[in-house]
């Protein structure tokens, strides 16, 4: 049994309790930054949905950090992508939440709650700021039915969105570094270019999601790109 203090159980009550109400892919992004963000770190989350021999046939890619359109597109991937081997690893393992390196991904954790008649679902948390311990394998195996509902939910009330204005790869780059809380000239520095040149950049961007300050830009760029 692994023990919590009293703010650690906080967080995991409002986990939970907020996990109730997920009724959306989006609303499940939002979850997935917020609630499990506090108690598991993690810079993408991957979400399968199994069929009853347990094989992938869909990932849903969630993240907040900036990934290259063939990385995401290869995490996302059910056939081709990682998510076979990390799910044979998990089942070899009996079925208990796994640790293990995922190369350039960085530390991860692993578990699911399949095969189940009708399907189950596995969730692999990739770019874990440490090795998963044995308290990040409680949470996970604790919140692994809130998750599993969350996601079914979220897959059966998903509806096709309007699509959102493209980010072009320099504006996700600068998102990405608006989230860290960068000035123009620290974001300038990051990226070889004036603090001017972002300076124009985020104008633009501000026009292009119908924005006015970068705290808005942040939230409609990442609501655009999980919608």
């Amino acid at each position: 049994m692994v023990s919590l203090d009293s703010k650690q159980q906080e967080y995991l009550l409002h986990a939970i309790e907020s996990a109730h109400s997920i009724a959306s892919l989006r609303e499940f992004f939002l979850w997935s930054q917020g609630a499990l963000q506090t108690l598991l770190p993690h810079r993408v989350l991957l979400c399968a949905l199994l069929d009853e021999q347990g094989r992938a046939r869909s990932v849903e890619c969630l993240h907040s950090a900036v990934l290259a359109p063939a990385q995401r597109a290869l995490l996302a991937d059910p056939l081709d992508g990682p998510m076979p081997a990390w799910l044979r690893a998990w089942r070899d393992g009996g079925g208990q939440p796994l640790a293990l390196e995922a190369g350039g991904e960085g530390h991860a954790l692993v578990h699911g709650s399949g095969p189940l008649p009708g399907g189950g679902s596995a969730f692999v948390l990739l770019g874990q700021p440490a090795a998963p311990d044995a308290r990040a394998a409680w949470l996970l195996q604790l919140l692994l039915p809130y998750m599993h509902l969350g996601l079914q939910r979220s897959q059966a009330g998903r509806q096709v969105a309007a699509p959102g204005p493209a980010l072009s790869r320099r504006q996700a780059e600068i998102v990405q570094w608006l989230r860290e809380g960068k000035s123009n000239e620290e974001i300038g520095r990051q990226l070889g270019i004036s603090a001017l040149t972002v300076k124009c950049h985020l104008q633009r961007l501000y026009r292009q999601l119908g924005v006015s300050n970068r705290a808005h830009a942040v939230a409609r760029s990442i609501a655009h790109l999980h919608g």
